[in-house]
């Protein structure tokens, strides 16, 4: 994901790691982690990018580390990390992830590793650390912080576009690789969730000590498949996620972000809980690098309110968390117009379901009948499982009663931590959920809630 280009390596790495088979478990219940049932709760989350080619559009090309834009032409003099996480929170975010070392293989901290990093920048004075910058904006407005590093590819080192001209090459990236990640997973702090862009290729036995040494807690994208707290693509850069869609799976992705899987749907009887992120752009794919970094003049490629709501409905809606691109311009601030969006997004979604007609909460049975005083008019509902208990429910119907008489309204399969549905309006005073198909006896809805 979030990746721009194409060489030998990542193509073969497609064909040998797109799906990676897990193998299988003793255990018949597949649980989630106390982390993962965090992370769902979460929902919503930005993924911000700033990169040094914003700087050099025109003239960067990713295969070739002799167009690297000098280290002097980074220079965001109005960088505000308050108001990147302001503008997350309005949306509806609650968690960000800080892209901190991108394609190029810039870094957004002063890396002691090598000297391509904002401290040996004339911009104030090399002094300047985003990322620990960016994590005191996220506490101080009360957003988890998470960040991306992407292991596979780096201008810089000529890795991951191109082979390695030699095995001592390419001994000597892993090796800063692994320096890069100590430093970004010693000296800030708990993260909440770390990105591997397509995987872990080639140093995985160490990024795995690594990972249980300095972050054991944190929700893995795309991470080793032996962690327990790992999270996997939905197969788009579209935000559009397969319906049904299950946290449990017997492959977790791999991929890059070069090709698109279709139907990622999981399995229900899958050996491993492994629920899927549906990541897309503010700026539509089609819009320089993809939508991802910010480049002069293209504000036309932002996506309307009524398109990036509808993200939502088949994200979140899906059982999946939401995570939306955020664009950092040269000035280093979210622009304006791309800021007003995110308002909008966030206001709109809030004001969806801003008046439930009714609802009910902790209920552990399999037929569930909700009655009104009186006949109100209903179009969508909200239904989550307590996944804490496994996701059990396989087949659901939705009835409305009109008149004397029973009328379907709603069915689906996976609920899962949220799924929420739209259906045509109907006045009723008398709602039912039957629970068609569970694997258990009993199972917990946590909450129902019509609008």
């Amino acid at each position: 994901m979030i990746t721009f280009y194409k060489s030998t390596f990542f193509l073969l790495s497609i064909f040998l790691g797109l799906f990676i088979f897990v193998p299988a478990r003793c255990q018949t219940t597949v649980l989630p982690t106390s982390e993962q049932v965090a992370w769902a709760d979460a929902e919503i989350g930005v993924i911000i990018h700033l990169d040094i080619n914003i700087y050099a559009p025109e003239s960067f090309d990713y295969k070739d580390s002799r167009t690297l834009p000098d280290v002097n032409l980074f220079n965001p003099s109005k960088l505000n990390t308050d108001q990147w996480v302001c503008t997350a929170k309005a949306a509806g975010a609650t968690y960000a992830i800080l892209t901190v070392k991108h394609g190029t293989g810039f870094c957004l901290w002063p890396s002691k590793v090598n000297n391509y990093n904002v401290g040996h920048t004339k911009w104030r004075n090399g002094t300047a650390d985003i990322l620990r910058a960016f994590i005191v904006s996220c506490k101080k407005y009360g957003l988890k912080p998470g960040l991306y590093y992407n292991t596979n590819s780096n201008t810089y080192y000529n890795a991951g576009y191109q082979p390695f001209v030699s095995d001592s090459a390419h001994i000597a990236y892993n090796k800063a690789v692994l320096g890069q990640l100590t430093e970004l997973w010693s000296n800030y702090g708990k993260m909440f969730e770390i990105w591997f862009d397509g995987g872990v290729n080639g140093i995985e036995p160490e990024v795995l000590k690594l990972i249980h040494t300095l972050q054991s807690k944190a929700i893995l994208f795309q991470g080793p498949v032996s962690v327990k707290n790992i999270i996997r693509w939905i197969g788009n850069e579209d935000g559009i996620a397969a319906y049904p869609q299950w946290s449990r799976a017997n492959t977790i992705t791999a991929s890059n972000g070069l090709v698109r899987i279709d139907e990622l749907h999981g399995d229900p009887d899958g050996q491993v809980w492994c629920p899927c992120e549906s990541d897309f752009p503010i700026r539509k794919n089609n819009a320089w690098n993809g939508g991802w970094l910010w480049r002069a003049n293209q504000e036309n490629y932002l996506f309307t309110i009524k398109e990036l709501t509808d993200k939502y409905y088949k994200s979140v809606g899906r059982n999946t968390n939401m995570l939306v691109g955020m664009v950092v311009d040269t000035s280093g601030l979210i622009p304006r117009q791309d800021s007003l969006v995110f308002d909008s997004l966030g206001k709109n979604i809030r004001k969806l379901f801003s008046k439930p007609v009714i609802s009910a909460k902790q209920l552990r049975k399999k037929i569930i009948t909700l009655q009104l005083s009186t006949p109100k008019q209903i179009s969508q509902v909200i239904i989550k499982e307590d996944i804490r208990g496994g996701e059990n429910v396989r087949r659901y119907l939705i009835q409305a009663m009109v008149g004397n008489k029973w009328i379907n309204i709603a069915a689906g399969r996976s609920i899962g931590h949220k799924r929420i549905q739209k259906f045509t309006p109907v006045n009723t005073n008398k709602i039912r959920l039957s629970i068609q198909q569970a694997t258990e006896k009993k199972v917990t809805i946590k909450e129902i809630t019509f609008f």
